[in-house]
């Protein structure tokens, strides 16, 4: 099966977003039995984060999650970024070959710059290093959003180019799987769910908390006896994106939704079942969580296992790479 490589920024607690997005195809791959790698963003965090002390606990708890979602360590290579050298090593041999046309077509730059972020280095390189994290393990697919499908597609021209210019088959063109319209998960203001928006929704969150969070959810006007479009409700999609689109219980609740019936059916309504279905679904996740914040020594010796399998399939590509290039 194909070998997979993914990863999250530590940039704050993970989100429901995260999960239809992300974790959850990394869950499925990982029963699939693909060879899997999935990371911690530590060095891409960078490009915006200042507070050392709040990083280190952004990537503790990323690791934490990661295990309460699911995520087996037997099956699958967790590890920090800056645990391996060697995709550094190879960002700057790509870099090399890389045209700066191909890093000022990148999309995610701009739109990042026109949200006041810092025109840092960095910043404008992020998708060499995004090649380098891909291709330092023989990545063959790569799970991602659409706002990442440009960054693999130029991770697959440098590695090309690498290729073309040496003439020497280092690299192998990685493949993405998109993450579909579970990963435009939207918020409680019915903007796309981002930790940038302030609009999470946290599935580890204390009951209480997690409940009034779902009851923020801003939705119409419409009243308890009025039809409702399901498709245009916050809530509806969110349980949808969870539930799965032909489950019985999102069919059975965008029935009501259409028809309230003489009793009739409010947003308050859908809020409710949403908060049912979320602590119902993720329950065990949250009582993994609880008993993984107790167990620090477990979490080092996850990533110490992950970085070495991670670094002993980096040590092959970069020296494949040194020798195409003559070092």
């Amino acid at each position: 099966m194909p070998r997979v490589l993914s990863g999250v920024q530590p940039t704050g607690q993970l989100h429901l977003g995260n999960y239809t997005g992300a974790i959850r195809q990394f869950l499925d791959l990982q029963a699939a039995g693909h060879e899997m790698y999935v990371f911690v963003a530590s060095y891409h965090a960078l490009t915006s984060a200042r507070d050392p002390v709040q990083l280190r606990a952004n990537i503790h708890q990323i690791v934490v999650d990661y295990l309460a979602f699911g995520l087996d360590p037997a099956k699958t290579h967790i590890y920090l970024q800056h645990d391996v050298p060697e995709v550094t090593e190879l960002c700057w041999l790509l870099s090399c070959v890389c045209p700066m046309s191909l890093m000022e077509k990148a999309v995610s730059y701009k739109d990042k710059l026109a949200k006041g972020m810092s025109a840092n280095v960095g910043l404008f390189t992020y998708p060499l290093l995004q090649a380098a994290d891909i291709l330092a393990v023989d990545a063959e697919l790569v799970p991602v959003g659409k706002d990442q499908v440009q960054h693999l597609e130029l991770a697959r021209d440098i590695a090309g180019r690498f290729n073309s210019d040496f003439k020497a088959e280092v690299f192998q063109l990685p493949e993405y799987r998109l993450a579909g319209d579970a990963g435009l998960l939207p918020g409680t203001d019915g903007e796309k769910m981002s930790k940038s928006y302030g609009n999470t929704i946290d599935p580890f969150q204390d009951e209480p908390a997690l409940r009034k969070r779902i009851l923020s959810i801003k939705t119409d006007s419409l009243g308890l006896h009025q039809a409702k479009d399901p498709e245009r409700c916050s809530v509806y999609q969110i349980f949808r994106a969870i539930a799965g689109a032909q489950d019985a219980r999102t069919l059975a609740l965008a029935e009501r939704y259409r028809t309230p019936g003489t009793a009739g059916f409010g947003y308050g309504h859908a809020k409710l079942a949403l908060a049912e279905l979320v602590l119902e679904h993720f329950s065990d996740a949250r009582q993994r969580r609880i008993a993984l914040m107790a167990k620090p020594e477990y979490i080092a010796e996850v990533l110490r296992q992950g970085a070495r399998a991670a670094r002993a399939k980096a040590q092959e590509v970069v020296s494949r790479a040194r020798t195409a290039v003559g070092l």
